[in-house]
């Protein structure tokens, strides 16, 4: 039979939405009596402290038997299976076959267990039926175990108070829930204030402005005030729930609440770190453990709620505000803590936006962290937090940037280090996988110098197979974006000389791995232009593994070829093949060789022309040749800026001389001029006799030389002053060079006394041509005489 009590509750009492101290005044008087019932005679009790359980009959006090911990967990994997399996039952079998039989079950002369059950039963059920049923049918069990006499019903019933809620609604829930979670949030059992705490915070939603300002608020600040004083059992879970808890309530704060919520997180995030005062060390050292446990967790879970804390002041007022708890988080002596900063970092980032520098010295301290497992949680997001430090803060302009990087680079080479020395190779395989974004953070010239050594030595040194593949392909990656030529060249050569031609097996079975990846990233042009011939060396290897290795590869290798333009790879592609075919004595790599050629043949090779069925195909591999042609063009542009930058700067100093030298020569021809107008007048005579030997020097150009004086330039010039031998070299340069190079006519026309030698010397030519072809004529016409007077006769 039903107690009594339920017919007294009054749950639409208006008191009840009051503040914290009318909420105080209340008193129902239908718990005490239903907590007598514990004591009352006929009530079963069990021995050992006051459990009530007929299920408890076969366990002894203090201990279990075996055969109860077994059909415990029996009953324990039933019920998760029954509660999997409600989802997808229909209606009606629920209500008969679960629901039903449930209201027997959760009456109080049921033993704990089944109660319990009950509980966890009812939840689920809410959300299957209309707000009618459940109100009719579920809610009169829902106030029962909420009013259960033991602590553990009342809990597990309270924290299944959210999905009764969501099933019937907003009234109800205001009307039915809300006054059961203000009673139990008073409950004298503090699990059962957690519970009906925790379950408050998640219901924020569902509540009104008046329920949040009246109801929810009150009950918060007296849990906040409470963990530090009489309650400290809450604070681990007011912790964990400040972040939701505030910014659900967030529009109800007034300034001076939104302040004092602020204040009591910087409280929680630095618990624990300072020795109160007042204490002795002798009594605070049996506390300390427990203590201690407690405010690392209180302090994980502040960590927890940073992003949620960054909304709540508003991410402008960061480095007002938080960045000091930031700073004491990220170098908290807790691994845990730390841990926990590391995977909310990029959350962090990402609300900061522009002002995402002014955290760039915590992300080299958790780069540089002494625990791996927090580099390991920085890693996961690590592409995206560098792009975010290096891009994010455009507005700021790029001082911020270039100030980032020298930082940057020491503490992701410190960090790939620590983690190369440890054995936990995931870790270092994860890392070098998240390295492959840095040709986009940082220069090529920088990872020249920096990473590619530091790959290639992974690859070449490693002992762990994933690693070395990570690696490689990282190596690939900075090998794809590098922008020079020669450093390009250098990197392709060691590869090839170190791994596949090394000396160690491991190391050219290393080689086709990269060669793999080179396939994916590059075109296929680079590969048949660098890689083609040196993987088909490896057909001659005296290890079986690698020709095993390689003709697994053999496809791949030809699906990089194009026709007509690599139709002589092709055949020596085919030549290896039947070399293998013939040569090879290792059972299992002919049986390799033999599937592979079967499977050669029924490749179609694509062709310089795109065809459909290769289309996509084709297009990535010329978007692939397009910016590797960009790169190459973007650093033979930088050479040719500054090779012009350097011409310029040459061309700039030879104008100055130049112009120099143009100054001192014009006031050189002026004393010149001055000094010839005054002689001008004495010399008429001269001119005469000067034109005569011009005539004579002209009528001996035009003749034959003789063979004893062809080497007229090697005489000495002993009649300088008459000026004959001087002119002639002079005329016979002139003559030849004004056919072949216009530019030495401007030379020689600079020269007063060559000016007229080119003119005269071709105007004698052309008279003797003349004279030729008129003596040609008159022989013609005399022969035409003769010929006529033959015939005449």
């Amino acid at each position: 039979m039903r107690p009594i009590i339920f017919s007294k509750m009054d749950f639409s009492h208006s008191s009840l939405f009051g503040y914290i101290e009318d909420l105080q005044e209340l008193t129902i008087i239908e718990r005490p009596v239903r907590r007598s019932l514990k004591f009352w005679p006929g009530y079963p009790r069990n021995k050992c402290g006051g459990k009530s359980s007929s299920s408890y009959e076969t366990e002894s006090c203090g201990n279990t038997s075996s055969g109860f911990t077994k059909n415990q967990g029996v009953s324990n994997a039933w019920l998760e299976t029954l509660l999997a399996v409600i989802e997808a039952l229909p209606k009606e079998t629920i209500r008969h076959e679960i629901l039903n039989p449930l209201v027997s079950k959760a009456q109080l002369s049921q033993t704990l267990q089944s109660r319990l059950v009950s509980c966890k039963i009812m939840g689920k059920v809410a959300n299957k039926f209309e707000a009618h049923i459940i109100k009719r049918e579920v809610l009169p069990l829902v106030k029962s175990l909420c009013q259960d006499v033991e602590y553990e019903v009342r809990t597990c019933m309270c924290r299944q108070l959210e999905h009764v809620a969501r099933g019937i609604g907003t009234d109800l829930t205001k009307t039915v829930v809300l006054p059961e979670l203000v009673e139990l949030a008073r409950d004298e059992g503090s699990s059962v204030r957690l519970a009906a705490f925790e379950t408050l915070v998640n219901l924020l939603d569902m509540f009104d402005a008046d329920d949040r300002s009246q109801t929810v608020l009150p009950l918060v600040k007296s849990f906040c005030e409470k963990s530090f004083k009489a309650d400290e059992s809450i604070i681990v879970s007011l912790s964990f729930h400040l972040g939701k808890l505030c910014n659900g309530l967030y529009g109800i704060f007034t300034p001076e609440q939104h302040l004092r919520f602020l204040e009591f997180y910087k409280k929680l995030s630095t618990l624990g770190l300072q020795q109160e005062n007042g204490h002795n060390d002798n009594q605070l050292h049996l506390q300390t453990l427990e203590q201690e446990k407690k405010y690392i967790s209180v302090r994980k879970n502040c960590a927890y709620n940073f992003p949620a804390m960054i909304v709540f002041v508003d991410p402008k007022n960061f480095h007002l505000e938080l960045y000091s708890i930031f700073f004491c988080l990220c170098h908290d002596p807790e691994v845990s803590v730390r841990y926990t900063m590391a995977i909310s970092f990029f959350e962090v980032a990402k609300l900061l936006n522009s002002d995402v520098y002014t955290i760039h010295k915590e992300l080299v301290t958790l780069l540089q962290d002494e625990s791996l497992e927090v580099l390991d949680a920085l890693v996961g997001h690590l592409p995206e937090i560098l792009e975010l430090m290096t891009n994010g803060g455009e507005k700021n302009g790029s001082e911020s940037k270039l100030l980032s990087i020298p930082d940057l680079i020491p503490a992701l080479t410190t960090a790939e280090q620590r983690a190369a020395t440890s054995l936990k190779w995931r870790t270092h395989e994860k890392l070098l996988q998240k390295y492959a974004c840095l040709p986009h953070i940082i220069s090529s010239d920088q990872i020249y110098y920096r990473f590619i050594q530091r790959m290639l030595t992974i690859v070449l040194t490693n002992n762990v197979l994933p690693v070395q593949k990570a690696a490689a392909r990282t190596l690939c990656v900075y090998l794809r974006y590098n922008r020079k030529q020669e450093q390009r060249h250098e990197v392709i050569q060691k590869l090839i000389e170190q791994l596949g031609q090394g000396k160690s097996y491991w190391n050219r079975l290393r080689f086709l791995d990269t060669c793999e990846f080179i396939m994916e990233l590059f075109s296929k042009s680079f590969f048949c232009k660098y890689f083609f011939l040196p993987v088909l060396e490896l057909t001659h290897d005296p290890v079986a593994n690698v020709r095993m290795k390689l003709c697994c590869l053999l496809p791949k290798v030809k699906s990089t070829l194009k026709i007509p333009t690599d139709k002589h790879l092709l055949q020596q592609l085919e030549l290896c093949i039947r070399k293998l075919l013939c040569q090879e004595k290792d059972k299992d790599v002919l049986t390799i060789v033999k599937r592979t050629v079967l499977e050669l043949d029924r490749m179609e090779i694509s062709v310089d022309a795109f065809q459909k069925r290769f289309y996509e195909n084709d297009l990535l591999d010329q978007e692939k040749e397009r910016q590797e042609h960009l790169l190459e063009m973007e650093q033979l542009e930088k050479e040719k800026q500054k090779n012009e930058g350097r011409s310029a700067n040459i061309n700039d100093k030879m104008f100055e001389k130049k112009r120099r030298d143009s100054k001192t020569s014009s006031v050189l021809a002026k004393s010149i001029n001055l000094s010839i107008s005054g002689s001008s007048s004495g010399t008429s005579a001269g001119k005469e006799e000067k034109k005569s030997k011009l005539v004579r020097s002209q009528s001996f150009s035009t003749q034959v030389l003789h063979p004893k004086y062809s080497n007229i330039d090697k005489c000495p010039n002993k009649s300088s002053a008459t000026g004959y031998t001087s002119s002639i070299p002079g005329m016979g340069k002139s003559c030849m060079l004004s056919f072949s190079d216009d530019s030495f006519r401007t030379h020689s026309a600079g020269n007063s006394g060559n000016a007229v030698f080119p003119s005269s010397c071709s105007r004698n030519l052309f008279n003797s041509a003349n004279q030729k072809n008129n003596g040609n004529k008159e022989g013609q016409s005399r022969k035409m005489s003769v010929k006529n007077r033959k015939s005449n006769s």
